[in-house]
């Protein structure tokens, strides 16, 4: 079995859900006592975050590096930055470390053409939905992608890092997202990808009337794989990442 890296605490609440789940589906893979060997750095969010305010990416991008070359001397065979958000530094990041970086939007990409979707709407944080390292690459692989409005954007954006990177789950919050989701379908979504990684703890699939993807598991499940050595479709259990009302 190889040795995942994991970069994480971006926020912790989505790090101990990619840690579940990779262990998870290596345990139901090959029984007994088996666990995944992970090597986790877990980040203060703090400096992260000070970091995405003042709009310095070269020093989070050094924070992350750090972090994957402290994976690699660890032992790690592949790294995962347990975030979307933070993909903005991924290729600093692989660039500092000669292990392969397993990017969650390529992972996303793959699980939309195995599912039959080439239009998905995505939900993030706003760097996410209007910046190219993302949605861009998403388009590379083939996606057309769907964002909300100016709008739309500004509260997907405020309810991740004033209440779900916090831990608060408002149902308020979850009727904006639905509503937000509604529109997106109506626009041509074929399913929506939840592309922060805490918004799978506010939006449930009854709420979505198009399948959800959820970027953490899709992530999770791709590294148990390459963990693994094996096809990652053996490993998916579809309640649990897709839906539909």
């Amino acid at each position: 079995m190889k040795t995942i890296g994991l970069i994480g605490g971006m926020s912790w609440h989505s790090t101990l859900n990619y840690y579940r789940v990779i262990n998870e589906l290596v345990a139901e893979r090959l029984g007994g006592h088996t666990s995944a060997k992970v090597v986790l750095e877990s980040l203060d969010f703090a400096e992260v975050r000070d970091c995405q305010v003042r709009g310095d990416w070269a020093a989070a991008g050094r924070l992350l590096a750090d972090a994957g070359q402290r994976c690699e001397r660890s032992g790690a065979d592949v790294v995962l930055i347990c975030t979307n958000l933070m993909h903005r530094v991924a290729d600093d990041v692989q660039a500092s470390i000669d292990i392969p970086l397993l990017h969650i939007a390529d992972a996303i990409a793959d699980r939309a053409h195995e599912s039959g979707w080439s239009r998905l709407g995505v939900l993030g944080a706003r760097w996410v939905m209007e910046e190219d390292f993302y949605v861009g690459r998403l388009a590379r692989a083939g996606m057309t992608v769907d964002v909300p409005d100016a709008a739309g954007r500004a509260d997907v954006d405020r309810i991740i890092f004033d209440e779900l990177t916090l831990g608060r789950v408002e149902d308020r919050s979850r009727a904006t997202y639905a509503g937000i989701i509604e529109r997106l379908a109506a626009s041509g979504s074929e399913a929506l990808v939840m592309a922060c990684t805490e918004i799978e703890l506010l939006i449930r699939p009854e709420d979505s009337p198009i399948p959800l993807l959820d970027s953490m598991r899709t992530h999770a499940e791709a590294a148990a794989a390459f963990a693994l050595g094996g096809d990652h479709h053996d490993l998916r259990r579809a309640p649990q990442w897709s839906g539909s009302r």
